[in-house]
């Protein structure tokens, strides 16, 4: 898989298809980027877009990660203090997942959002989105949407900003992310910089079949100890033959077949036996028919994960 296939690959929405297309097509290197905000422990929403910058790698593009401090604290998820101390845990993570400092170019918010240029474009900014637009283009990423702070109205102009002061072609992020995106896009061009272009991936389903949630603590951290993935993989929602919402599945789709490519899974011979895949599709297929059981699709999916989390739980220890 190459070029265009490995940019849209397990990806929700391309802004646009045929932009991001031509972009890959074309003799220039183009520059994407993530945004995370250093606020809490890496689980797998964070490593579905970790994964998506790995193939843009792959595919010629050159890779920014933003540590998104200042961007954590007008979002209210703690002190400076508090959120200093997890930028480094968030970097020494994606690191480990794959975005190693040679071929990624991370950056921190508060190294450049504090200059007279970016708050100059700021507020430039500001003129040109209403409050409205900048409240509604939070409502998935507000801590408190419902009554929120003007530090969050601040928060998608700054996202614009960043962009731009970036020099990024294509913003990568989930679809929560697509109003903010859809703002800088509409309104960059007025104060002289150009739309960027978006990639979007899906929301994983939570390990209870529900939307994955922090505070329903339903979700895997990459630092999770190997006894405690394989806890909670056996206890997920994973029912017989259904495959939409299925968070076994998602695992299988969205973290293992990209890194593995052909499927193993390993069972007992007198259920069959040990069965591969060339991919997610035909282990998809099989599920659905029945042909392979929840419990032989969870022991399988607990020890890939415990293989691709090995080097964070090294990198854990290295530093204790």
């Amino acid at each position: 898989m190459e070029g265009f296939e490995l940019v849209k690959r397990n990806t929700e929405e391309l802004v646009s298809e045929e932009e991001i297309r031509e972009l890959c097509s074309s003799s220039q290197t183009p520059r994407a980027y993530a945004g995370y905000e250093p606020s809490g422990r890496i689980h797998m929403g964070h490593v579905l877009t970790v994964n998506k910058l790995i193939d843009l790698k792959r595919a010629g593009f050159d890779v920014t990660v933003l540590l998104a401090d200042l961007h954590a604290y007008l979002n209210r998820k703690g002190s400076m203090d508090e959120i200093r101390e997890m930028v480094e845990y968030n970097k020494r993570c994606f690191i480990a997942l794959g975005l190693d400092e040679k071929s990624t170019r991370y950056v921190c918010g508060t190294d450049f959002q504090l200059g007279s240029e970016y708050t100059l474009n700021m507020l430039k900014l500001s003129r040109a989105a209403t409050l409205k637009r900048a409240r509604r283009s939070m409502d998935e990423v507000s801590r408190d949407a419902e009554n929120p702070y003007v530090s969050q109205m601040i928060y998608p102009l700054m996202q614009a900003v960043d962009i731009a002061m970036l020099r990024i072609d294509v913003a990568v992020g989930g679809i929560d992310q697509r109003k903010i995106h859809m703002l800088a896009r509409d309104t960059l061009p007025s104060i002289g910089f150009k739309p960027p272009l978006c990639i979007h991936t899906p929301i994983l389903t939570g390990l209870d079949g529900s939307k994955m949630s922090s505070s329903k603590e339903n979700y895997l951290s990459v630092d999770d100890e190997p006894e405690v993935l394989k806890r909670k993989i056996k206890k997920a929602y994973c029912p017989e033959g259904r495959t939409e919402k299925n968070p076994i599945l998602e695992l299988f789709r969205y973290h293992i077949e990209p890194r593995y490519g052909r499927l193993k899974i390993e069972r007992p011979e007198k259920f069959g036996g040990d069965i591969e895949y060339e991919d997610y599709t035909a282990l998809e297929s099989d599920f659905a028919e029945r042909r392979l059981h929840p419990q032989d699709l969870k022991r399988s999916a607990a020890e890939y994960l415990i293989k691709i989390f090995e080097p964070v739980r090294k990198m854990m220890k290295s530093t204790e």
